[in-house]
């Protein structure tokens, strides 16, 4: 019987140490892979509309990765050499004619800059709640990493990159921020899940500009409260515009999105954007 409760003992022990031990812990992109298995997150995202994407410049390309398997990207480029870039994480549709829209028009709202959209699905595009919510559960942290490690040594030592991403992507916007180290100038989060350990933080090399939406029942006000409490401690600085909406509503594809404040989001983004590029 002793032995029975000093194994008992023992078993919850190591079970309390795992769930205190922050390598143990969920990151947040898992976080927000998570929502995936919540229905009623999953109803918050209607099919993306249809509709005729006709490119003007953009370019998908194979790359090199770290791990030996090429990664994709759709790269618009500066009418003139630049070191100015700008990462775009795609949402949890995957890198559809959407994102490759906004990266053009962010190049063109923005000047001279080169925009690079990263493909962390490795081309699977959803059409559907159901795939979209197997792909993002299917991404793998590791190999994610390495897709956006190849894309930094693309755009090379001597570049200068904000990262931008909705919902998702958002939280990658984040991660690949924090793996930039002092490449990174800039870093733009629509909705997604921020980072929130301090201590991982105090590496961070810019300031971040956050979207949030109040009524977002995933990205809460409080997660982004807590964000925000973790990036004063950290020493970084945040500057959070909160809109009166729902979740994913910058998103054009979504036919309820909300084109007022998208716009407005829109405005905010492209002056950061230019101010840390000095245009």
């Amino acid at each position: 019987m002793r032995i029975v409760l000093s194994l008992l003992v023992v078993c919850v022990s190591a079970a309390v140490a795992q769930q205190n031990d922050p390598c143990c812990s969920a990151t947040p992109t898992e976080e927000f892979a998570s929502f995936g298995k919540d229905m009623a997150f999953v109803a918050l995202h209607e099919a993306p509309v249809p509709f005729a994407f006709q490119s003007s410049g953009g370019e998908m390309k194979s790359i090199k990765s770290p791990d030996g398997v090429d990664a994709l990207m759709y790269e618009v480029r500066s009418d003139q050499p630049t070191n100015n870039y700008i990462f775009v994480f795609h949402e949890w549709w995957g890198l559809n004619d959407y994102i490759k829209q906004e990266a053009e028009r962010i190049r063109r709202d923005i000047g001279n800059v080169n925009v690079i959209a990263v493909d962390l699905y490795d081309g699977k595009i959803a059409a559907t709640q159901d795939s979209a919510r197997a792909y993002v559960g299917q991404v793998n942290e590791e190999r994610a990493r390495a897709i956006i490690k190849g894309v930094i040594a693309y755009a090379g030592k001597k570049a200068k990159v904000t990262t931008l991403g909705w919902c998702f992507g958002g939280g990658w916007s984040m991660q690949a921020a924090l793996m930039l180290g002092k490449q990174a100038v800039g870093c733009v989060i629509y909705y997604g899940m921020p980072e929130k350990d301090p201590k991982k933080l105090r590496a961070l090399n810019c300031d971040v500009l956050g979207i949030f939406a109040g009524q977002d029942g995933y990205i809460t006000p409080a997660v982004v409260e807590e964000f925000q409490k973790s990036m004063k401690t950290a020493g970084k600085k945040v500057d959070v515009k909160m809109f009166d909406a729902v979740h994913a509503f910058a998103n054009p594809s979504n036919p309820n999105h909300d084109k007022a404040m998208a716009a407005e989001a829109h405005v905010a983004v492209v002056s950061y954007m230019k101010k840390k590029f000095g245009l």
